[in-house]
């Protein structure tokens, strides 16, 4: 008898401990971190600090960085949902939201405030020089948006040039082998250019406001995790103010992170966005707001037959990211 209560005694001192065990020290069901895209800007390149300084952790979410070189490639993955979010210029957003109803701009991360240059060859002297010549630019997108800003300022329009479908990181290898006499393209490709003999033409110093990055996600992932997208748009935002105080260890920072030499990383003609232009942006109310320049990209792409429709450029911007939770 005695032998029984002993059992029966070290039995629920056993279920007394491990009920113990279990409740001071419940299971953590850990989310994935935020998967989101990003390509070879300098603009784009905040993300980076916040997650080396641990902006992102500090803020609570995890977020997996990928760093892609063809843009056109990875919207389709997105768009397949291989990532939650990605950077896009504002009217590359507008075109993949024809396809993709269901995604939204949370950020304005950067302007581009001569960052974009047209490089062309060293016979082309001024875009008049570029009638009847062959210019390249990434087609069905802001590239294109801009390269038509560029002509309209020598009275050309696209008929009087040859456009051609070039990514930003192929220009300068089309301009040495002749495929074609000028293009957009940006920094680290730029330099690559003018070694290879190559000149600015224009610059988005001559377009402002017209080109803008912003981080875009699913609106899957905006209903599942808002509290993430809320910290990441927080640490996006903080490691754009730390770059900004500390530019010199902001860009020895990304130099380590993509394996790029120091000096290809500049900032000049990049305006980061911080919160408050961020919340003027989004003020529809605001003469420069984000749904001005939306309106230009779509009535663009209507002309041009890139969009059937205009978008309800309203359902595609969310700003409630920016503000501190409720």
């Amino acid at each position: 008898m005695f032998k029984i209560l002993r059992y029966v005694k070290i039995f629920l001192i056993t279920v007394c401990l491990l009920f113990a065990c279990h409740t001071s020290a419940p299971p953590e069901f850990k989310r994935p971190p935020l998967k989101v895209e990003f390509t070879s800007f300098v603009g784009e390149y905040s993300g980076i600090i916040a997650q080396k300084k641990g902006f992102f952790k500090a803020q609570g979410v995890d977020v997996e960085l990928i760093h892609k070189r063809y843009i056109q490639l990875e919207q389709a993955n997105f768009s397949a949902g291989k990532y939650d979010g990605i950077s896009l210029a504002l009217g590359s957003f507008i075109i993949l939201s024809a396809t993709n109803p269901d995604i939204q701009g949370v950020v304005v991360i950067n302007e581009s405030t001569g960052a974009d240059v047209v490089v062309a060859q060293s016979q082309i002297k001024t875009v008049a020089d570029l009638k009847g010549k062959k210019l390249g630019a990434n087609l069905g997108g802001f590239s294109e948006v801009f390269v038509t800003e560029m002509l309209k300022t020598a009275n050309l329009t696209s008929d009087d040039v040859n456009l051609v479908k070039v990514e930003a990181s192929d220009i300068p290898q089309r301009l040495k082998n002749n495929i074609i006499q000028a293009g957009h393209t940006w920094q680290p490709h730029l330099s690559e250019a003018i070694k290879l003999g190559g000149h600015i033409l224009f610059s988005s110093k001559q377009t402002p406001g017209l080109i803008l990055d912003m981080i875009v996600f699913r609106g899957e992932t905006i209903r599942d995790r808002p509290e993430d997208i809320r910290a990441f748009v927080r640490g996006w935002l903080q490691a754009t103010t730390y770059w900004k105080a500390n530019v010199q260890e902001g860009n020895a920072i990304i130099s380590k992170a993509l394996k790029i030499p120091s000096n290809t990383i500049s900032l000049k003609g990049v305006n980061l966005i911080d919160l408050s232009e961020n919340q003027k942006l989004f003020q529809s109310s605001n003469p420069n707001s984000i749904y001005k320049t939306a309106k230009i990209y779509a009535d663009f792409f209507i002309r041009s037959g890139n969009l059937t429709r205009i978008p309800e450029l309203k359902s595609l911007f969310n700003s409630s990211f920016l503000n501190p939770p409720s």
